[in-house]
């Protein structure tokens, strides 16, 4: 009964702040507006052409955005700790979006070097494309090494090898528009548009329903594959579904804002510590609500804090994610004896 109480709890608090959150990015910004002001908008009955188009074109959608992209990665790093058996995997530090991030820069690249306009779909494409190739080369690593320290290690430097050769490309791109790359390589929410945001939830609203329903045999998975294999669960086909749901999530996310980093290493374990639950059929909707509220909350922070200037989303997320790395390896550390 005491759990069942601190779930409801966690559930009704961290909705409350993703609604709280969700007002304030759309009452903050250069231009004040007011309650009144959004709620005509919303309703269709403003007189005020300013406010309604600041609210509707520029800030709403890239507030659900936010929400959007914020649960995808936040999904996808528990989908990658429950896959790996580590608390430090996520898509940032496994290399996953650096590797999406160096297939669309390359694809922006080309096409805009050639005078032509990338699609949503097709950077998706690209990013999935290249998430799968970095998630390719860790898992080859993982079947060499059994050691989870020298698996992340590995990821990590794939991550830092794909970042040096975005940024080589970006610095030798010869184009106006090569400014925008820049700042998507940076990671950042700004320029959504009602378009990508029907692209982005027509990818992450079915994945997270799919990694939902696999609430049931990802329990299993995490007691050992030999555990999940005598209860029925085909550990290679389930390994194979864990792997495509959180590289397209990741895919989706890079592709639209570029590499955000910590989300999903930090958000999960806030998750599982305010629940007191590590269940994947109660985590993972905390996952989705935590990981959209926290992206709320930082890029509120991003585009406010030195307004006009806007501080890229990377940036705000790793001054709050990485406490609680450090803060996880630490215990881990003075509880286990080994991280």
């Amino acid at each position: 009964m005491h759990t069942s109480k601190r779930m409801t709890i966690a559930y009704l608090a961290m909705a409350a702040a993703l609604l709280a959150l969700l007002a304030l990015n759309l009452f903050w910004g250069s231009v004040a507006l007011s309650p009144a002001d959004i709620a005509a908008a919303l309703l269709g009955r403003g007189t005020n052409a300013l406010a309604a188009n600041i609210l509707l074109q520029l800030r709403l959608p890239r507030a659900v955005m936010v929400v959007l992209l914020g649960a995808a990665l936040s999904v996808a790093g528990y989908l990658l700790q429950t896959f790996f058996a580590n608390p430090i995997a996520g898509p940032f530090v496994m290399g996953i979006s650096s590797g999406a991030k160096l297939a669309v820069a390359l694809t922006m690249v080309v096409f805009l070097n050639r005078g032509l306009l990338t699609g949503s779909l097709t950077l998706i494409l690209a990013a999935f494309a290249g998430a799968m190739a970095a998630m390719l080369f860790v898992l080859a690593v993982a079947r060499r090494v059994q050691q989870m320290s020298i698996l992340v290690i590995c990821g990590v430097m794939i991550g830092y090898i794909c970042s040096a050769v975005t940024d080589i490309v970006v610095a030798f791109a010869q184009d106006s528009n090569i400014v925008n790359l820049h700042n998507w390589s940076m990671g950042s929410f700004s320029g959504m548009t009602w378009g990508n945001v029907a692209t982005a939830a027509a990818i992450v609203l079915p994945c997270l329903a799919a990694a939902f329903l696999l609430s049931k045999p990802m329990a299993a998975y995490q007691l050992g594959e030999s555990y999940a294999a005598s209860v029925g669960v085909p550990v290679r086909a389930f390994s194979v579904v864990l792997v495509l749901l959180s590289s397209l999530l990741a895919a989706c996310v890079t592709a639209f804002a570029g590499p955000i980093s910590f989300v999903g290493i930090a958000v999960p374990h806030l998750v599982k510590h305010t629940l007191g639950s590590a269940k994947p059929l109660r985590v993972l909707p905390g996952c989705a609500l935590g990981g959209a509220a926290f992206c709320l909350l930082c890029d509120l922070i991003a585009r406010s804090l030195f307004a006009p200037t806007e501080l890229s989303i990377s940036s705000v997320t790793a001054v709050f994610g990485a406490p609680v790395v450090i803060w996880l390896l630490v215990r881990r550390h003075s509880g286990e004896g080994t991280v």
